[in-house]
This record gives C-alpha cells, sequence and structure tokens, in this order.
C-alpha cells in the first residue's frame, strides 16, 4: 500500500501528536530559534529525497525541529506586528477547510459561511447594510481591490472601462504620509503608478487636514487627471490615528471622488464607546477593509473588501468565461453542491483559487461573539493607554504619540545621552534579544518611538507592565555605559 493511501484513517491520531506538539509551543518556553540555528538547519537541509519517510517521521520531525523554531510572533509578549498568532479555533477551522473544502466554490456549508461572515463582519462593524465583500489574502490585496473598484467607476463616469480598455488618462489618489504603503503598492499594479498618490498633509497626530484636502482637488480641478479616490484611515499602522472620516467623506461626495476607509487593523476600535465617535462618517464611505487575521485572531491570510455594489467588483476584475468550465455547471434543477459554483468570488477579485476563509471568521465570532470581541478590543486600548499613563508618570520616559487605539508610542529620555533617537533604537534591540518583550519601533515626526500594538488575544495585562519594566531597565544600563564604565562593559550593555 502507498503511503498516500496509508495515510487514510489515520488523521485522528496524526493530529492528536501534532496538537501536543503545538500545545508544548504555546508554552512559550522554547528558545529563540537562532538559538539553536546551525542544529535545526543542519536536520532539515539535504538533497531532494528520492524516497519518502512516511508521515509519520514528517509529523515527528514536525515537533522536534519545525514547530520549537518556529516565530516569536505568537509569543505573548511580542506586540511588534499587527499581525499575530492565530487563536486555537481559527487554527483548527483552517485545518478542517484545508481538508474539507479547499476551495471556495460549490454550494458547500463552507461557502455559505463565506457570505454569512461578511455579513456579520459588516453588522458588528456598522458598515452600510447594501455593503457586501469578498475575501483576499490581507490588506495588500484588499486595498488593490477595493482601489481596482475606484479606478473602474472613475473611469466610467467619463465613459470608459479601464478594465477592458486600459488607461488613457493619468489619476491621482488623495492620502496621507500615514497611509499604509500597500496604498502606492496598488497605484503601481493598477497602472496608475506610484506618483499618482498624492500626499495631503496631516495634523500633529497624523490626521489629514481637510482643509488642505479641499485645497489640493480644488488646485487639480483642471489638470486633466482623473481622480480616482480619496484614502482615509481608520488606525494608522505606525500610531492608530484615525482621519476625520464624516469631513473627508463629505468632501469625497461634494466632489464625487469614491471616498475609501482603510480600517486593516483599527475597525474593530468601533467597538470600544470610548473612541466609538472617531468612527462617524464611516457610512460614507464607497469602500472598506479589515483585517480578520489582526485584531480578531484569525490566522494569516484573511482581509475583506467591502464596497456599495459588488456589481463594479466584477466590471473590474472578472476573468470572464474558461473553455475548461463550460457546460460544467447549471442554474437550474439543482440537486448537487458542484452544481453550481455559488457566489462568483473569484470575479470580484484577483484570486481564483482560494481557500475558505469565511468558515474561520464565522468560527472566530461564533466562539466569542460581539461581546467577546468588544472585551478585547477595549482590553488592548486600555493597554495602551496604561503604557501611556506609566510613561507620563515616570521621569525617564516620554510619550510620543497619545494612543487613539491599541498603539502607544513612547520613548526613554535621559540627560545622560545626546542622540536620543539612537539610544531607544539600542533599547529596542536590547528588549528583542531578551525575547521576552518584542515591541516594534516607529518614526513620528522624526523621533525615534517604541512603539507596542496590543493585539494579540494571548496578551495579558502582564506584558504592559514587563514592557515598561523592560524598556527602564535597559535604559538605564545604558546611560550607565555614558557614564564611566570600562570599554569592555559599554560594549556588552550596547
Amino acid at each position: 500500500m502507498s503511503n498516500d493511501r496509508a495515510e487514510c484513517g489515520n488523521l485522528a491520531k496524526l493530529l492528536q501528536q501534532l496538537g501536543g506538539q503545538l500545545d508544548q509551543y504555546l508554552r512559550f518556553e522554547h528558545a529563540d530559534a537562532m538559538q539553536d540555528a546551525k542544529r535545526w538547519r543542519s536536520a532539515l537541509e539535504g538533497s531532494l529525497p528520492e524516497q519518502g519517510v512516511g508521515i509519520e517521521q514528517v509529523i515527528e520531525q514536525l515537533g522536534r525541529d519545525l514547530i520549537p523554531n518556529g516565530s516569536q510572533i505568537p509569543y505573548p509578549g511580542c506586540t511588534s506586528f499587527i499581525t499575530t498568532g492565530a487563536t486555537s479555533v481559527g487554527a483548527l477551522v483552517t485545518l478542517a477547510g484545508a481538508v474539507a473544502a479547499p476551495q471556495r466554490i460549490g454550494l458547500t456549508a463552507f461557502s455559505f459561511l463565506e457570505e454569512l461572515s461578511l455579513q456579520w463582519l459588516a453588522e458588528m462593524f456598522e458598515l452600510p447594510p447594501q455593503m457586501k465583500g469578498v475575501y483576499s489574502s490581507g490588506g495588500s490585496v484588499a486595498n488593490l481591490v477595493a482601489l481596482g473598484a475606484a479606478r473602474q467607476w472613475a473611469f466610467e463616469r467619463i465613459g470608459l472601462d479601464p478594465a477592458r480598455d486600459g488607461m488613457r488618462l493619468p489619476c491621482r489618489i488623495y492620502a496621507t504620509s500615514a497611509s499604509h504603503n500597500t496604498i502606492r503598492r496598488a497605484a503601481a499594479v493598477l497602472g496608475m503608478g506610484r506618483s499618482a498618490v498624492v500626499n495631503i498633509p496631516s495634523d500633529a497626530m497624523g490626521r489629514m487636514l481637510p482643509a488642505a484636502l479641499r485645497r489640493q482637488l480644488d488646485a487639480d480641478s483642471n489638470n486633466g487627471c482623473v481622480p480616482v479616490a480619496i484614502v482615509a484611515n481608520a488606525g494608522a499602522t505606525s500610531t492608530g490615528a484615525i482621519d476625520p472620516l464624516r469631513r473627508i467623506g463629505e468632501i469625497a461626495g461634494e466632489c464625487g471622488i469614491w471616498f475609501h476607509v482603510d480600517g486593516a487593523y483599527g475597525l474593530p476600535g468601533i467597538l470600544d464607546e470610548r473612541v466609538r465617535s472617531l468612527y462617524d462618517g464611516l457610512a460614507l464611505a464607497d469602500s472598506v477593509i479589515v483585517d480578520p487575521h489582526k485584531w480578531m485572531g484569525a490566522p494569516v491570510g484573511i482581509g475583506a473588501t467591502f464596497v456599495r455594489d459588488r456589481g463594479i467588483l466584477n466590471r473590474a476584475f472578472t476573468q470572464g468565461a474558461s473553455d475548461y468550465l463550460e457546460g460544467s455547471v447549471t442554474d437550474e434543477n439543482i440537486q448537487h453542491s458542484m452544481d453550481s459554483l455559488g457566489v462568483p468570488y473569484s470575479d470580484f477579485g484577483v484570486e481564483l483559487s482560494a481557500p475558505s476563509r469565511g468558515a474561520v471568521v464565522w468560527a472566530l465570532i461564533r466562539e466569542i461573539g460581539k461581546e467577546g470581541m468588544r472585551e478585547r478590543v477595549c482590553r488592548h486600548n486600555a493597554m495602551a493607554r496604561l503604557v501611556a499613563e506609566r510613561a507620563h508618570a515616570h521621569p525617564n520616559l516620554e510619550v510620543v504619540m497619545e494612543p487613539t487605539l491599541s498603539i502607544c508610542c513612547f520613548r526613554y529620555v535621559t540627560d545622560d545621552w545626546e542622540d536620543l533617537n539612537e539610544l531607544n533604537r539600542r533599547i529596542h534591540r536590547k528588549l528583542v534579544h531578551r525575547g521576552r518583550s518584542i515591541p516594534s519601533t516607529a518614526s513620528v515626526n522624526g523621533v525615534l518611538a517604541i512603539r507596542p500594538c496590543f493585539v494579540g488575544a494571548r496578551t495579558s495585562w502582564e506584558h504592559v507592565d514587563e514592557l515598561i519594566e523592560e524598556v527602564l531597565h535597559a535604559g538605564q544600563d545604558l546611560a550607565a555605559s555614558r557614564q564611566g564604565a570600562p570599554y569592555e562593559t559599554q560594549q556588552a550593555l550596547s
């Protein structure tokens, strides 16, 4: 019997073994992967195998060489990235989909949840009821899909079809420097060019200035360029800042320009009553994106784009009829899950093959509900505010940017170090190398800040306290090295 067939019926045993290995990983007692890199690289490398070893040996090696040497990102003290470790239910339903529904096609229960979960997301985050969505691999593609729809809409208004005929006129997209780089990449991929993105000035908090936007639009009104979209942030990646959505949306409506809201990270913040008013004007948006693989704890690879009319997505992204599918499905007398492909999501974006992401989002919401999600968002936002409070209260800490959501930008300050940006850069490296508290850094108005972003479902209040203590200890150690410590000690401290 081949190894392929021997695997059948053995899945439960293998899953139990794998589950034990993952449970061990989630105790976070293992060292960083680079501490034993020579050993695991030696164990994993080799020439192309002529003969397979079988699934049992592969699973065994997973537990010995791969899983213990995985990423630090799922660690509760890692607050570097807005993507985080998946919750258990997200990981399990992803596995279930990989086995039972490897494609989002057909009239299956998984495909049914694709649409239902999108509806739940729209309801939970208070999007207009007419907005419909499509999943993609994350914010990069979600923004690309939204701006592709905006480009289609803008050119159709002047009697052109850019998806069919290409673009014959230069374009403009209006955003701030705080907008995610995927906005510029989307402009490049869609043929508009990165230079099509016009930076609108922002205030000290990094929020777009509506008056500056209006002046730029007036200046561009007769330059022969097609205004494709205005992009606002609902939670900027570096600081969590939220642009004045209502005023920007009103200007977009007055000028007849597509209004896109990038809420990849920050859209769930609307659940927190303390900041809910900042989302006023969200209903004016023509498109909105959110990444369930951020605050919601889904495995990486799930973003969602919502638009008012999915027909515009079909016109922008349809691949057209395929010969190899001719006659494969029917709209009449449906009796089998393969009689229909279901909702044509592959014509609403850039992916043909795609996993069943909706079941994962459905499970995440089903597990904890809207109230559980609200509790998580409020807890994480409160963690950022606690960091700010602790920083305000300590003479060697300084808040660089007051938190809006779950990000707090702060830094260590002392008179014993001239270049505070360099000092905080060194503090950050010491934290990363110790491996307990792992924030990122961000440049905010020219100041290098330590930037924790609290989104991990497993991150607790103790990790906030530990972060502050580690920053203070590292800063004090480095400052001491400038006060007459021997050269060798300085090198060890830095």
